[in-house]
């Protein structure tokens, strides 16, 4: 069985939790996903099941689109809800014109530095595993784009709690950002919701929760094709020759196409079903699979 399966996780499930309830319906280990969400937080999972699981890297590195609720006035050792306060439990209320001025200072490329609570890992060791001993180590800040950010609420009166939608690179901790924003107001602040709306071309439209998927006695029809994860590829169709060739790994040539140099060009068969994702290069006008999926089984 191969296919994305896009799951609107609820919150309480590790993102592992739904990879093995995904493999006990399936019935297969060759589970994966592409994109961790906390324990807390809800929406897009992007499961990919069988030979899909080759292909993670055309869309683990894309784009991701939340809708965090934001609570100003204190903060959390793990950034959310879940954590413990530090220091005193109180709201701070915030005017929506004000908070809307500094989500504008977060547009475009920003330095972040990684939470203690996460998977991010330094000498080898997941951070979270020095924050369970109560350890604080130093991590180096690194850059992420948030390419949009806005107020989504609508409060007549200033409020502590406030909803924002960000879509940004992935990699982005949208805890850290809650608390880089609350910095910029003069105060502190934690997540008390995180709902991913859409990862890359995948949104929530699409999803399926676990518990429907799990009572399915069709739980295929809820997969999509493995094509859709090279949609934004150049495509190059191979004749049944070729397509041979290509599954032992040997090149073809492209005599009437153009692709970029380097570029990478998702080869189909006749059929319009995905053979390998090849590397073209401009110097020999070839194009070499660099992964190759073989026959659907």
């Amino acid at each position: 069985m191969d296919g994305v399966l896009i799951i609107d996780k609820p919150a309480g499930p590790t993102s592992h939790d739904i990879v093995n309830q995904v493999r006990r319906v399936f019935a297969t280990r060759k589970v994966g996903h592409t994109g961790t969400l906390d324990p807390f937080a809800t929406g897009v999972m992007v499961v990919l099941v069988g030979r899909a699981t080759q292909l993670a890297k055309f869309v683990d590195k894309e784009a991701k689109e939340y809708e965090a609720e934001i609570r100003f006035g204190f903060a959390t050792d793990t950034g959310d809800l879940t954590g413990k306060p530090l220091g005193e439990v109180r709201d701070v209320p915030i005017a929506a014109a004000e908070l809307d001025a500094v989500l504008a200072k977060f547009r475009g490329e920003i330095l972040q530095k990684p939470p203690m609570y996460s998977a991010k890992k330094v000498g080898g060791k997941k951070l979270y595993e020095f924050a369970r001993r109560g350890e604080d180590v130093e991590r180096p800040a690194v850059p992420v784009t948030i390419f949009e950010i806005e107020l989504i609420d609508a409060h007549a009166m200033p409020s502590a709690l406030h909803t924002v939608r960000v879509r940004c690179s992935a990699g982005t901790y949208i805890r850290t950002l809650a608390e880089d924003i609350a910095a910029s107001l003069g105060t502190f602040a934690h997540l008390t919701a995180l709902r991913r709306t859409a990862s890359g071309r995948f949104h929530v439209g699409q999803s399926v929760s676990p518990n429907v998927l799990a009572d399915s006695q069709e739980p295929a029809k809820f997969l999509l094709p493995i094509e859709t994860l090279v949609e934004d590829l150049p495509r190059f169709i191979l004749s049944k020759e070729r397509e041979k060739m290509t599954l032992n790994g040997l090149s073809s040539r492209v005599y009437e196409q153009e692709f970029a140099a380097d570029a990478s060009v998702a080869m189909f068969s006749e059929e319009e079903r995905l053979v390998a994702v090849g590397r073209f290069d401009a110097g020999d006008r070839s194009i070499r699979p660099t992964l190759v999926l073989g026959e659907n089984k």
